[in-house]
């Protein structure tokens, strides 16, 4: 294939009107800016259906290689997702490298990923991806003609080349799972001492980052560009009236997610779907705001969240005319949408009322008094309860004293139990 400079590589973007509900062009010269790319000509058209052979049709094809040569690019990159032969016959026709959208966000993910975690959910993401490139990729080594005795080297190492991908992800795999059970006792012995966790979830470039580092005092990293963030970070948040969560900040959604990544990031995404709330931060000030909150919550019911109580936080207000920080209520009082600007500091306030709002009064302290006969209640408050203290006396009768969620009164309904002030 063709080889990747070090840097300076300039980008013709080409995009086609095909549908209503397809990707955005100014999205896609962030995207290619994030990649590190030189956006220096856009190609547009339209057509009712994709070329089989090249996406784009010949007339398109031709002025595509008159701009490369004009421009001098490096690199094509197309705002729709593009079949391995269509990838392959592009850059035969046009002498360059030629990266479809999915390509291109991965490629910003693998420039992004920090931790550990990050570095082998990109890989595996990758090593999908790349596993549907190899069809004929080796024809270059293909001399001989079929039959009996006459195989083709080139099959030979197209097998191999599958056979050493299968088997790396494989080995990724397992090492996420091992990841995804630390990750899981993690939650569990939150849940257990009945500590709120809290994500922040939003369209990539929405300033979750900047929001989870005024409430938690961290110092992730946070730039105006997409995918700025993309290892998951959990912090202590402690509140105003002396109570504390987990606060989570989670990696950006972005239209069309690559299937890759949304498999690759299950482990991190489920930090969001066992969250006790999500706060859905916004960019007030964006044109399609409405289209990235459709998508977000798109991806949330991908990843079943969509049940998850929501809060929504319009953010970047510090870009809009005449707009205060305020807190919308529904008919009840209950908060429905924070205004802030997380980059001023102007309305995080109002988001720790928020939360105090909704967890101060969530523990309540009990006295329960359990019969050996309930030792599967006990059991269960071991797991959803914090036990302060347990006294079993001679009879066998278990007496707990506990701090115990609301919403998990219903185990006691059998129980003798004491308010405790």
């Amino acid at each position: 294939m063709f080889d990747r400079p070090n840097a300076g590589e300039r980008a013709i973007l080409v995009h086609l009107e095909l549908h209503s509900d397809q990707e955005d062009l100014a999205e896609l010269t962030e995207l290619a800016k994030s990649a590190g790319t030189q956006p220096v000509h856009t190609v547009t058209g339209s057509r009712k259906s994709p070329d089989p052979k090249h996406f784009i049709g010949s007339g398109k094809l031709d002025e595509l290689k008159s701009c490369i040569t004009a421009y001098s690019a490096d690199i094509v990159l197309f705002n729709h997702s593009l079949t391995p032969s269509q990838e392959r016959n592009l850059e035969t026709a046009l002498g360059v490298r030629v990266v479809d959208r999915n390509g291109l966000i991965l490629d910003i993910f693998a420039q992004r990923a920090q931790s550990f975690e990050g570095k082998l959910q990109v890989e595996l993401a990758q090593l999908q991806h790349l596993s549907t490139r190899l069809v004929r990729g080796w024809t270059h080594l293909e001399r001989q003609k079929g039959g009996i005795g006459l195989r083709g080297p080139g099959e030979t190492q197209l097998e191999t080349d599958r056979r050493l991908i299968g088997l790396r992800i494989k080995q990724i795999q397992k090492r996420l799972e091992k990841v995804d059970k630390q990750r899981h006792q993690g939650r569990t012995k939150r849940k257990k001492n009945e500590t709120p966790s809290v994500s922040l979830v939003g369209y990539t470039n929405a300033g979750k980052s900047t929001l989870f580092n005024r409430l938690t005092g961290a110092d992730t990293y946070a730039a105006d560009q997409l995918f700025a963030t993309l290892d998951p970070t959990l912090r202590n948040c402690p509140l105003a009236d002396g109570h504390e969560l987990v606060l989570a900040d989670t990696v950006g959604f972005i239209r069309h997610l690559p299937h890759e990544l949304v498999a690759a990031f299950k482990s991190t995404l489920q930090e969001a779907s066992e969250a006790d709330l999500l706060l859905h931060v916004i960019d007030a000030q964006a044109n399609d705001r409405d289209a990235t909150i459709a998508e977000v919550n798109k991806v949330l019911a991908d990843i079943h969240a969509s049940h998850i109580r929501q809060i929504q936080i319009f953010n970047k207000i510090d870009l809009l005319d005449d707009v205060a920080p305020r807190i919308d209520r529904d008919e009840n009082g209950h908060p429905l949408r924070v205004w802030i600007s997380a980059e001023t500091g102007s309305g995080v306030e109002l988001v720790q009322q928020t939360l105090i709002e909704l967890f101060a009064s969530r523990k309540l302290k009990k006295r329960c008094f359990l019969n050996p006969d309930q030792g599967k209640i006990r059991a269960a408050l071991f797991t959803c309860a914090k036990i302060i203290n347990e006294h079993i006396d001679d009879d066998g009768v278990s007496e707990l004293m506990i701090e115990i969620d609301a919403k998990h009164l219903g185990l006691l309904q059998s129980v003798k139990t004491e308010d405790v002030y």
